[in-house]
């Protein structure tokens, strides 16, 4: 089959699935140009209220698959990049639920998810320094922002792969599941995130990734949305909320 990012939409919950499995699910040139346009139709599907990203069988993501980049490096990192910050833009939760390979631009994406799930044997790394390729600034600040100065120096300078629980400490992952639970695990967690506040995860995740100058919008939004009163009542009712903000406002 051709390599492409197949998906889907059950119970809330978009699942973008990137099928290479010919090469570990490299990305092509295709598949990077493919994933922003895709991202943007998901965002605007008021169904979808969470993404997992995956990848086919058992590996995430090796990288690019660099004999479809033909262009300069800097064209093809480029596409990498939109495609990272389309990722990192995506108005609703995003989870990247990794098993085996997840390096250079697999690492990429599943630093721009908001929350990063590993199967044990999982293996992670940034290997920039293994093809001279300088990484991008964006994606170093990124970087630097989830795992530390400190960790993002080690994988950065030296490209060495490391293990999930390696990941788990550094901050790269949030949590490492047992071989054959990473399914179960994102499927309770993702229904955990559709019931919740939309109003409150958007404006949470626009704080945590630095937005500024946005603080007098969430107020009018939030005072506009209902969102808190039912909030409320449901938990002095002891029910299941059901709030209805959306991200298009």
């Amino acid at each position: 089959m051709e390599p492409q990012l197949q998906h889907g939409v059950t119970g809330s919950v978009a699942t973008v699935v990137i099928r290479h499995p010919e090469k570990r699910n490299a990305m092509t040139a295709a598949m990077w140009r493919s994933l922003p346009p895709l991202l943007d139709t998901l965002a605007a599907d008021p169904a979808v209220r969470a993404l997992v990203l995956t990848g086919e069988g058992g590996t995430f993501c090796a990288g690019a698959d660099i004999s479809t980049l033909r262009g300069s490096p800097e064209e093809a990192q480029g596409l990498a990049v939109a495609a990272e910050e389309a990722l990192a833009a995506f108005p609703k939760p995003t989870l990247a639920a990794i098993r085996g390979h997840c390096v250079g631009g697999g690492a990429q994406l599943a630093a721009a998810c908001d929350l990063r799930f590993a199967e044990e044997g999982a293996l992670f790394g940034v290997t920039p320094a293994k093809l001279g390729i300088v990484y991008p600034a964006s994606s170093t600040r990124r970087l630097v922002a989830l795992v530390g100065p400190s960790p993002a120096k080690y994988l950065l300078f030296s490209g060495e792969l490391i293990d999930a629980e390696r990941a788990l400490r550094t901050g790269l992952v949030d949590e490492v599941l047992p071989e054959g639970e990473l399914d179960k695990r994102v499927a309770e967690f993702t229904r955990v995130l559709v019931s919740c506040s939309q109003l409150t995860q958007a404006a949470a995740k626009e704080f945590a990734n630095g937005v500024t100058g946005r603080d007098d919008h969430w107020v009018e939004q939030a005072r506009g949305s209902g969102d808190t009163a039912e909030g409320v009542a449901a938990f002095l009712e002891r029910r299941q909320p059901c709030f209805t903000w959306t991200t298009s406002g």
